[in-house]
């Protein structure tokens, strides 16, 4: 028999540890780089949210561009969390999370040197690449960490993370823009110093074991099925604009849609390591959960886009005040997502919390379907505060429910499944409700004029308006527009959240798994 070397004792002893549960402070240590890197991914999003009318002022682009700087994070961000997710099923889950805190870092520095709306998409293209392996990576490291029993109060950290992202990054970019030193530019950059100090934070703190085999990339999948969402929200973006809703264009971009996704499952029946594996739907709790997680992500990114266009060009405020307008929404999040978090560890019980979050979401949406320009602000907290608490209750829930569910080795695949299709839900429904609110906006704002005996287009040149830049008289009918026009984004956002109510009612409630088995 070959002796020992004392170099193959040492990763012996380290395998062994690398196997033993952590403790509550290892977990904590470790969780405080996989937050920070959450704060970043959540900011890279939330940080532009108030400053894109003047971005888009500044480099001429208009509605249609509002929604596909958006879309085009949510888009890649869809696309690549599978993607992510079986990555991390074969190999370091480490090193992929540093490697999507890297593209970040890139991406980010890149838009902050756009110079036209092009530019900017495409960069905010790359940067949802790096992001959705944060997110994806995030919530895979922790189910690596703690069993499904003790995640529910350390996810309600992760709820708190991203409600402190959203309060911050209006904020943070409402500070920068109206800071004439600074410049919408900083919006992209300022973010870059907390990647480096999560991929510094993580190096030192996260410790998992790694798999080691072949990884088998899916390639064609990911094509097909980045192919049939792009399609399909391309339609949704140019339709009743650039063509009629019932038109060829609309067969042959909806038929091709849907022939692709066909094509996508066919692909991922037969791939050996399938970006989205089929045999997941096998499990109930997945099927729904995922369908939820579409529904969810329709109302959740799809509507809370437009509040700080709500807040900005309905009711003339800055872009720092537009940010602190949204804090009883974004507090209603945290409490309700940490509140839960720790009372699901406590009782094992799940299933109470996301139905109670489905319906205050529907109920929430649909109250903020009333708003118009002239709203009382304490109604308006109100309804922002109920739509907050649901979504608390809601988003790390659905995740949690498909973890408790799905062996070990599929936790990774299973965890990005539910991200991936909130996402693609936010990204089908922010260029659905871009489109719908883009449509209404010029219809109230053509009544107005007509009524005012205003010559149409008078003063707003069909882009993002400057209301500091219009004549007077035409301001208040350009906020009732908007006003108004936001208002039934909302209305139209809560039948999906009512849908994703009835959904969660069929989710079967299984007690929580003490042990990572």
């Amino acid at each position: 028999m070959t002796p020992t070397t004392e170099a193959e004792t040492g990763a012996v002893a380290a395998a062994a540890v690398d196997d033993r549960p952590m403790t509550h402070r290892q977990v904590m240590e470790a969780l405080s780089g996989l937050l920070l890197g959450l704060f970043v991914a959540v900011l890279s999003s939330t940080v532009v949210s108030n400053a894109l009318p003047h971005i888009l002022t500044d480099l001429h682009g208009g509605q249609s561009a509002y929604t596909w700087v958006i879309t085009a994070t949510l888009l890649t961000l869809t696309a690549s969390t599978p993607i992510w997710g079986k990555l991390s099923d074969l190999a370091s889950k480490k090193l992929l999370l540093q490697i999507a805190l890297v593209i970040y870092i890139g991406s980010s520095a890149l838009a902050g040197l756009a110079q036209n709306t092009g530019e900017l998409i495409a960069c905010r293209a790359l940067q949802g690449i790096g992001a959705g392996g944060v997110t994806a990576l995030a919530q895979i490291c922790l189910a690596a960490m703690v069993p499904p029993r003790e995640r529910g109060r350390y996810s309600g950290y992760f709820g708190a993370v991203f409600a402190l992202a959203t309060i911050g990054g209006p904020l943070i970019g409402g500070v920068i823009v109206d800071t004439p030193w600074l410049g919408w530019r900083w919006c992209f950059y300022v973010g870059i110093p907390f990647a480096i100090a999560a991929i510094l934070v993580v190096q030192r703190t996260l410790k998992l074991p790694v798999v080691r085999r072949k990884v088998k990339i899916d390639y064609l999948g990911a094509l097909t099925i980045t192919a049939a969402v792009s399609l399909l929200m391309i339609w949704i973006t140019l339709a009743g604009k650039n063509y009629d809703w019932l038109s060829w264009q609309t067969a042959a971009m909806v038929g091709g849609g849907l022939l692709l996704g066909a094509l996508a499952v066919v692909v991922e029946r037969r791939a050996a390591e399938p970006i989205i594996p089929p045999d997941l739907f096998r499990y109930r709790t997945v099927s729904l959960a995922a369908l939820a997680s579409v529904l969810v992500g329709v109302g959740m990114y799809g509507a809370t886009t437009f509040l700080s266009q709500y807040f900005q060009l309905a009711r003339a405020k800055s872009p720092t005040m537009a940010g602190l307008m949204t804090l009883p929404m974004i507090l209603g999040l945290a409490v309700a997502s940490t509140v839960a978090g720790r009372l699901i560890t406590k009782y094992g019980k799940w299933k109470a919390y996301l139905v109670a979050g489905t319906l205050m979401l529907a109920v929430g949406f649909g109250l903020l379907g009333t708003a118009r320009a002239d709203t009382d602000y304490t109604l308006l907290s109100v309804y922002m505060a109920i739509t907050g608490v649901g979504l608390g209750l809601t988003m790390q829930n659905l995740v949690l429910a498909v973890q408790n569910t799905v062996p070990r080795h599929e936790l990774g695949a299973a965890s990005s499944v539910v991200t991936f299709f909130r996402t693609m839900g936010g990204a089908m429904g922010v260029s659905a409700l871009g489109a719908l609110m883009n449509d209404k906006v010029t219809h109230y704002l053509a009544e107005n004029l007509a009524a005012a005996h205003i010559p149409a287009g008078h003063g707003t040149g069909g882009g993002i308006p400057d209301l500091h830049k219009l004549p007077a008289p035409v301001v208040p009918l350009v906020t009732d527009a908007f006003g108004h026009g936001v208002g039934m984004v909302f209305l139209f956002a809560a039948p999906f959240a009512l849908l994703a109510f009835v959904t969660v009612l069929f989710i079967r409630e299984t007690v929580l798994k003490t042990s990572q088995v």
